[in-house]
Order: C-alpha cells, then structure tokens, then sequence
C-alpha cells in the first residue's frame, strides 16, 4: 500500500508518517510539504529515520502533486491551521492553501482512485451559534448547560447536528468549503473519502503559539518561565477546549486507511470529549505542577476574533462507528509534551522565540 501524507512534515503530518511507516513497514509512506511553518524543517530527519520518502513541494500547485508516482491512500493534513489567519491581512494564503489545495489533492485522488482521509477541523462550527450556547460556570471553567436551545448541543458538546449557518473564521470557512468539494468528488467520480473534524491535537513535536496549538504553547511557557495572558471572557482563563493525544488520532487514521470502503462517506467529530478537557486556569495549575514552575498569568478583557468560551467534541457519532475511543487523559498529554520538550530544549525554545 502507498500512502501520502500532505503537510507531511508539519506537527500531524510528521507524526502520522512516521507512526504508520512503523506500524507497517510493508508499506511505502511519503510526506509532502511545502516547509513553510517555522518547526516543520525538524522533523525531516525523523521522516527519513522512519522511512518515510519526502518531497518538497506545495499542495497549492496542482503539478507538484501530479508529478507523484500513485497512491492508494491520501492523508489530507496540510492546511494553514491559524483562527487568525487572514484576520489582519490577505486571505490568499489560506484559501489558497485549505480549498485550493484541498482540490488538488482531490485531483490527485481521483487520477489514482485513491481513498482520501480528510483531517477538517470543529472551526466548521460557526461562531455566533457556539457564542449562543447556554453556560453555567464553576470555579474553574464554563460548562455547557443542560438546557440548549440551540440542536447539536449538550453538555457532552457539540455534535454534527449544529446548525452551520453564519461565520465561523476562514480557517473553518475553508475547512468547511473543502468538506463540501468532497461530498461532490464522491457523488461525481466515486471518490472514496472519509472526513475528521478535529478538536485540537496536541502532542510531542509540535511547535505551539497562541493561535495554534494553545496546549503546547502553555508548557513551553511554564518550562521556560515566560508570562501569560488569559485573553477574552473576563481575563479569568475558565475558557474550555478538548483536546487529543496525536498518538490517539493516529489509531484512528490508521483503523480508517485499513477499511476504506466501510468508512467512505463517514464525516464525524475527533476528539477527547468532555472527559478529556481542560479550561486555561485548570491546564495553568497541571503545568505548574508538571513543570514545577509557577509563572505570572496576567488577566486581558480583550476577547480575539472567532474565539468562543467552550469548544467541546461530542463524539458518540464516531463511537457508534467503531471501538476506537481515546486512551490518553490530558496530564498524560501534557506530560509527553513536557518530557519531549526537556529532551528537545534548543529547538522548542527557537519555536517559541519565533511566535
């Protein structure tokens, strides 16, 4: 089986290479990457260590693509995955990148009959909708209330039923575009394909900052004794993402790329749920604990565009499909990215001073 991974050397992409060339040595796993996110150039030794073929190309070039040997399978993991991309300047990067890409990686695809797993993003959800939601608050986080108004929502999060009109940020508008483009390439050319719309990842090898992988972005800044803002909703931190180990999404990518018939069409929420949460006061209080280093946080009013108090992945459409479930809890998460970070302190640290 041959097996690309787009934006293959980026925090995703790196990891699932690499995972499922180990998993299956039979197999032939490359990475193509156009090495424009500052980190991605450290993980091309550990693709070539892993036996992971690299090209140096851009998804935003339909000939980069097109001049690859066939594959059977199409990880999608490029994309440029800020919130605040576009916000203050051209959205030529991103759309360029999410939906352009998108299609010709869809191109690619349909040339070899490969099946496609697409990594989408709960950005699909729109902004105003999840601002809408019903919140009790406890002493360290908001919750989201028994009672909504709002269909796809519970206190287990936000299902597949949330309604998707209104804006919800170029990334997830994107994303969300590219979702669509799919949903045709398989009515139109029996494209195989399977789409994931993930809450954050988080992990070891990831280059966190404060628009993109916040988890992260929160040790290396405890480890290395930097202040912090608890931006939006009060300056209290009580705001609340899921999150999920990448070791986790890769059992997951890996049981899809070995049944793509049974998972073709499926479009379905990735992500640690309620049980695998953290506010920013409550991830505050682990990594002073993990890190042993209790640092300044200050409080900020200002509230960032497209931010939104509770973001939680409701996956029991996912669970009623498979036995997959995540096995790691979130001190587990931020202890594998805290040890990876003492091992790796010169290039964390150039991650950090570069965001």
């Amino acid at each position: 089986m041959r097996v690309l991974v787009t934006g293959g050397a980026g925090f995703i992409g790196a990891n699932l290479a690499i995972g499922l060339a180990d998993r299956h040595p039979d197999w032939q796993v490359a990475a193509l990457d156009n090495l424009r996110r500052r980190g991605g150039e450290l993980n091309l030794a550990r693709l070539r260590q892993a036996g992971v073929s690299f090209t140096h190309g851009d998804i935003r070039v339909l000939d980069d693509l097109l001049a690859l040997d066939p594959f059977d399978a199409i990880v999608e993991c490029s994309a440029e995955p800020s919130v605040l991309a576009g916000v203050d300047g051209s959205p030529a990067y991103v759309i360029q990148s999410n939906l352009v890409g998108a299609y010709h990686c869809l191109e690619l695809a349909r040339r070899d009959g490969a099946h496609v797993v697409f990594l989408s993003t709960s950005r699909v959800y729109p902004v105003a909708g999840l601002m809408s939601l019903e919140l009790r608050e406890t002493e360290t986080r908001f919750e989201l209330a028994a009672e909504q108004a709002v269909p796809g929502a519970s206190p287990a999060g936000i299902g597949e039923a949330f309604p998707l009109t209104g804006a919800r940020t170029l990334y997830g508008s994107t994303k969300l575009s590219a979702e669509l483009l799919i949903e045709e390439y398989r009515a139109s050319y029996g494209l195989r394909a399977t789409v994931n719309r993930c809450g954050v990842i988080a992990g070891p090898w990831q280059m966190g900052k404060v628009d993109q992988g916040v988890f992260t972005y929160w040790m290396l800044t405890h480890h290395l004794r930097r202040p912090l803002r608890y931006i939006g909703f009060g300056g209290s931190g009580k705001q609340v993402r899921d999150l999920l180990h990448v070791d986790d999404l890769l059992d997951l990518i890996d049981l899809q790329l070995g049944d793509p018939t049974a998972w073709d069409g499926v479009t379905a929420n990735v992500g640690g749920g309620r049980a695998c949460s953290l506010s920013l006061l409550e991830t505050t209080a682990l990594c002073a604990e993990i890190t042993g280093n209790a640092i300044e946080v200050e409080p900020s009013s200002e509230t960032r565009p497209g931010d939104v108090p509770v973001y939680i992945s409701d996956c029991a459409k996912l669970f009623e499909l498979t036995d997959w479930r995540p096995r790691r809890d979130a001190r587990e998460v931020l202890m594998d990215i805290h040890e990876w970070i003492c091992d790796h302190e010169t290039a964390v640290r150039l991650a950090l001073e570069s965001g």
